[in-house]
């Protein structure tokens, strides 16, 4: 699941986002809220993160935008005792969930799997692939009705392939996917998630084809 971290403290950002990769996902960074709104629009994401009091935009607002424009992703805010009010108007606005800090991360990361499964029917459908389906809401790839096991960062990359199937996805897009926006990584990390895929999937007709200089694709044999 590739998630939006919007927070201004960069240490709980980063820590946030250490748990949240740690376990599978993709987790974008954002640390304002004018930058937050733009991203969103054109990134998107399946869930986001949002502080309330925030530099540029505070989280609120970014929020009314949102759900102005009709976009319904899954919104967890976090806020600060002393921020009840916002709370509440942030929960009217059309926010999903929230946590008061400071939080356990096994909170945050229930209150994640809790929204995940409300949402289901959103972003947790089985896609289609060949001979293979991937069940959005547990993250597997499955064969027959059976997982194949696929390390995370594989896995991560898999995904954002199947997303965009049928169009070339470039190397600083997967970067961006598996490891999040921001991260300090070269965008070569991405090459031998790519090659070990490659290897996992031809096995059941399902290609990886590269066009140099400009990304990848996910395509079936016959395609």
């Amino acid at each position: 699941m590739r998630i939006t971290i919007i927070e201004d403290n960069r240490a709980l950002a980063s820590a946030i986002a250490y748990r949240l990769r740690d376990r599978g996902h993709s987790a974008d960074i954002i640390h304002d809220g004018g930058q937050a709104a733009e991203f969103l629009k054109q990134e998107g994401a399946d869930l986001v993160i949002l502080d309330i009091n925030l530099p540029g935009k505070n989280g609120l607002d970014v929020l009314k935008e949102l759900r102005g424009e009709g976009v319904s992703t899954p919104v967890i805010l976090l806020t600060a005792r002393s921020e009840t009010q916002d709370l509440v108007t942030g929960l009217d606005s059309g926010a999903d969930d929230y946590l008061t800090k400071p939080f356990e991360m096994d909170e945050l990361e229930a209150r994640v799997r809790a929204l995940s499964r409300r949402r289901n029917l959103n972003f947790g459908s089985l896609e289609t692939l060949g001979p293979l389906q991937f069940d959005k809401t547990q993250r597997q790839v499955l064969h027959e009705g059976e997982n194949i096991e696929i390390p995370r960062r594989e896995l991560a990359t898999f995904e954002c392939l199947l997303e965009r199937r049928g169009r070339l996805v470039s190397k600083a897009q997967l970067t961006d996917y598996v490891y999040g926006v921001g991260a300090d990584v070269e965008e070569t990390v991405i090459e031998p998630h790519i090659s070990r895929l490659r290897k996992r999937l031809c096995n059941y007709g399902v290609q990886i084809k590269t066009a140099r200089g400009l990304g990848y694709m996910l395509a079936l044999e016959e395609e």
